[in-house]
């Protein structure tokens, strides 16, 4: 294979993308080809990711199926990322695009704090973030669409905040709770008739996990907490203390915990489903 030799007019660069452009493997322009052919391109999603505040920050949490189409590509994706020590981001949409968003947007954020000294503000990060949603149009256009959630502690106001977006990179301060994904709306109406009062870290966190269990039994896409496999939902709480990830251990107790409350007194329920993930 010999290398490919370019006028001074049409160097592309160091431009990656640009070089793949002018030998005519420009993966956008493929993708392009195959959708208007009709050619049926599986491409893995991840779904429901939720985030709620209680009184002394913000708990994010998500489960852990990736789909393609009527399969399951995944069981055990990871969804929710820490952004830096005082943030977090859940992804929703396209897997491949929405965690490389996710690893520009960690570079950018610890790219900002070396350059000016101090980290960026929460307003900022999600400002950010929403940059990079809108730069991924093109991309949710042809059918790659990524919408994120972004959770952090504000230290200038010393609470939680919680973002939502949409696909062109609109940005939406949430003031209670917020989801995202195919079993999202399960997962909100959950959330707001459990929400009561003022709720501590504890309570927060399951109330969450219970959202994500009742998502997973409506919608085929979200994974429920799996007993047999051990694989359960990842949930982390972001306070005055930073990004802290809650143990595997803790989070199968608490799901025990909300299990025994559907179970009979012989230990069966006919309301709860044990095939495809969830139990």
């Amino acid at each position: 294979m010999t290398l490919p030799h370019f006028s001074t007019s049409d160097d592309p660069g160091p431009s990656f993308t640009g070089l793949l452009s002018k030998l005519d493997l420009d993966p956008s322009a493929a993708l392009n080809e195959a959708i208007q052919s009709g050619h049926n391109l599986e491409i893995t999603h991840g779904t429901t990711v939720v985030a709620s505040k209680y009184k002394d920050g913000v708990v994010i949490a998500g489960d852990r199926r990736a789909t393609s189409g009527n399969l399951i590509s995944h069981r055990t994706m990871q969804k929710v990322f820490a952004a830096d020590r005082w943030s977090g981001v859940a992804i929703a949409g396209a897997a491949g695009p929405a965690i490389e968003m996710v690893k520009m947007f960690q570079l950018q954020l610890e790219h900002y704090e070396k350059v000016e000294g101090h980290s960026l503000s929460l307003e900022g990060k999600a400002n950010q973030l929403s940059m990079m949603v809108r730069n991924h149009l093109p991309a949710a256009m042809q059918g790659m669409v990524v919408v994120p959630l972004f959770a952090g502690f504000d230290r200038r106001r010393d609470r939680g905040r919680l973002f939502a977006y949409d696909v062109t990179g609109g940005r939406y301060e949430e003031e209670d709770y917020v989801a995202s994904g195919s079993g999202s709306l399960h997962a909100k109406t959950v959330i707001k008739l459990g929400r009561a009062g003022d709720l501590d870290r504890d309570a927060t966190v399951d109330l969450l996990i219970r959202s994500l269990f009742m998502a997973a039994d409506d919608d085929s896409a979200t994974g429920g907490p799996d007993s047999m496999r051990g694989i359960y939902p990842i949930v982390a709480t972001i306070d005055g203390d930073g990004f802290k990830e809650l143990e595997e251990d803790e989070i199968a107790g608490r799901f025990a915990s909300i299990v025994s409350e559907y179970v009979d007194g012989d230990g069966t329920n006919p309301n709860i489903t044990t095939g495809g993930g969830s139990v």
